[in-house]
């Protein structure tokens, strides 16, 4: 039985038209959906000089070819264009409920391009988009905006951006799920929907009939095992979600403090982590996103009384010790407020570390803070920065920029903490080292997803990747290998759209490219599966040489290439740098200076593109 895959559903907003389009089979196969996929329509459709906030760079939304299956945590989706933060590629993994809701209307991708002159939103049916006026909730934030359509469209789910998104502050967020808050965080694509006057997509299938598949007992049989597993092999997540590793982390030096100063601080980790909410009876219940038996995601009481998300682990990390900030409740009504303006928790937390440790550094002069007085510790002045953030006013116009701007403002770039323009996220490479190069070298800028290393130096192996027990957290010998392998891998979860929680759970490479083979009758052997990882690495990567990427700009902040952490166990520094890049640019087939060499284009097929 022949399985249809790759249904493109293209808007043009300028022209307010809508059609449908498929994805070549081949060029499915070679890049299996989600992020692959997006990743070859970006490359595609994006002129490699177009700003990224001009309508001709286009918004992909996209799911996975096991989104509307029962595979486990297989309801995720990517949003991806070019980061108005970084300029690069850019892309936002989310999970809820909004790509099981798309895949039920019958598409794999929608393609946004243009821009309306009056704010709209675009209702996604099995018939294909309208585009709809939206004046009645621009300027609402994202809860209202959800409740809204929730209400006009019932059994619909939402896409939206908040206050944030339409003015187009640059780490401005995508949110979903309502009060829920599963947010499509990183790089600023909430930018993007705000300067195409986009408010919100709906997705309003009429049924949510499941996907088509290959084999469907072969598959049902498969999943079943591993769908049963993951409850209990991810039990501490279930009971004290993300924020129940905080301690550990903590102990283990990874956790960022004092905007990435120190291993530990002034401060009580105890009063933050998952397992004091249950203690303290704050958690109400848990969140499932679609198709998710662990059901890791938090619902508690917020400021108004009502029910929503609470924080994740990266979220209390760079809005709780990185400020040495330990009051929970400050932490959750900031995540509360990035939530409802459409803010990126990771980044608004880097930019404000950075400003606290610019005003005790004494290099505020001359920028207006509009009264506040930014203290490490000060949870009344993170409230009211995220505010400001999100209104794009006074100092919150300037920590909105993100802090690699910022600190051409401020002169100091030694302590702004990013890489490729993109603030890190909750985990020191000088806890887990082989973070640094995957920090270095990740597509989108510093990024723990892209390439998960510290969980292989934790305890997950990868047999099919010659990693059949965990590396030593802070040896070198295989590290260039393991990063390699493990972002390769993290492409391929990225692009079938399963959670990079279902490996700690039960799943591997073989069992989802079992799944893979089992839905479409492709009939992939593991060596075919493990090149579409590599091939859509380098995708990715040669968008961003298009924009002028290459070994200048795969480098780490001087503070954690050199400067070991005081406290914690994290006291190693990253592998010499230059060294890894070195063995990694051989590995990958890369020249000297990080570009991918013809020889490797053609063998991965991307001469043809």
């Amino acid at each position: 039985m022949e399985i249809e895959y790759g249904r493109i559903l293209r808007v043009d907003l300028s022209s307010k038209r809508s059609w449908m389009e498929m994805l070549d089979p081949a060029d499915f196969r070679k890049f299996i959906g989600g992020s692959g996929a997006a990743a070859l329509l970006l490359f595609k459709l994006a002129k490699p000089d177009v700003d990224p906030l001009d309508p001709e760079n286009p918004l992909i939304l996209a799911v996975g070819p096991l989104c509307g299956t029962r595979a486990p945590t297989s309801g995720r989706h990517e949003v991806a264009a070019l980061s108005p933060l970084t300029g690069l590629f850019a892309e936002s993994d989310v999970g809820g409920a909004w790509g099981s809701a798309f895949r039920a209307a019958g598409w794999d991708f929608l393609v946004i391009e243009g821009a309306s002159e009056d704010p709209v939103f675009i209702l996604v049916t099995e018939r294909g988009a309208s585009i709809e006026p939206a004046s009645g909730v621009w300027g609402k934030d994202t809860f209202q905006t959800a409740e809204y359509f929730s209400s006009a469209y019932p059994g619909s789910e939402t896409a939206c951006i908040g206050p944030a998104g339409e003015k187009l502050v640059k780490i401005a967020a995508i949110a979903h799920d309502g009060r829920d808050a599963r947010m499509a965080g990183r790089c600023g694509l909430g930018a993007v929907m705000g300067s195409k006057r986009l408010k919100a997509v709906v997705a309003a299938p009429a049924t949510r009939r499941p996907r088509a598949l290959w084999d469907p007992e072969g598959f049902r049989s498969s999943v079943i095992d591993v769908t049963k597993a993951l409850p209990v092999n991810t039990e501490m997540m279930a009971r004290f979600g993300t924020a129940g590793s905080l301690g550990v982390f903590y102990e283990a030096g990874d956790v960022p403090v004092k905007n990435w100063i120190a291993g530990s601080g002034p401060l009580d980790i105890g009063k933050l982590v998952g397992q004091t909410w249950v203690e303290k009876g704050l958690l109400k219940k848990r969140f499932f996103c679609a198709q998710c038996p662990i059901g890791c995601g938090r619902v508690v009481e917020l400021s108004d009384g009502g029910l929503g998300g609470g924080p994740e682990y990266e979220t209390l990390s760079m809005l709780g010790p990185n400020l040495l900030i330990d009051d929970l409740g400050a932490v959750i009504a900031a995540n509360e407020l990035c939530n409802r303006l459409g803010l990126d928790t990771i980044s608004a937390g880097g930019a404000i570390g950075f400003l606290m440790e610019a005003f005790e550094r004494g290099e505020t002069a001359g920028i207006d803070l509009g009264g506040i007085a930014p203290r490490w510790g000060d949870a009344k002045a993170l409230l009211e920065l995220v505010r400001l953030i999100g209104a794009r006013d006074g100092v919150g116009a300037l920590l909105g920029e993100g802090v690699a701007r910022m600190s051409k403002v401020f002169g100091s770039p030694e302590y702004a903490i990013h890489v490729k323009g993109l603030e890190f996220p909750a985990h020191d490479p000088r806890a887990f080292n082989s973070m640094g190069l995957s920090y270095a070298t990740a597509n989108r800028g510093a990024c723990h997803l892209q390439g998960m290393s510290y969980n292989y130096e934790r305890r997950l192996t990868m047999p099919e990747r010659g990693f059949p027990a965990p590396e030593d957290r802070f040896g070198t010998k295989r590290k260039v290998e393991l990063v390699v392998a493990t972002q390769d891998y993290m492409g391929l979860l990225d692009s079938l759209k399963l959670c990079k929680f279902s490996i700690g759970g039960g799943s591997s490479v073989t069992t989802s490219l079992e799944w893979l083979n089992l839905a479409t009758g492709w009939g992939m052997d593991v060596d075919e599966y493990l090149k579409a990882g590599e091939r859509i690495f380098n995708l990715k990567r040669m968008i961003n040489v298009s924009r002028g990427v290459s070994r200048k700009d795969d480098t780490l902040p001087d503070r954690i290439k050199f400067q070991p952490k005081g406290g914690g166990a994290g006291q190693n520094l990253p592998p010499d740098l230059e060294t890894s890049l070195d063995a990694y640019y051989r590995l990958r087939g890369w020249s000297e200076d990080g570009l991918p060499e013809d020889s490797k284009k053609e063998e991965l097929g991307l001469f043809v593109l």
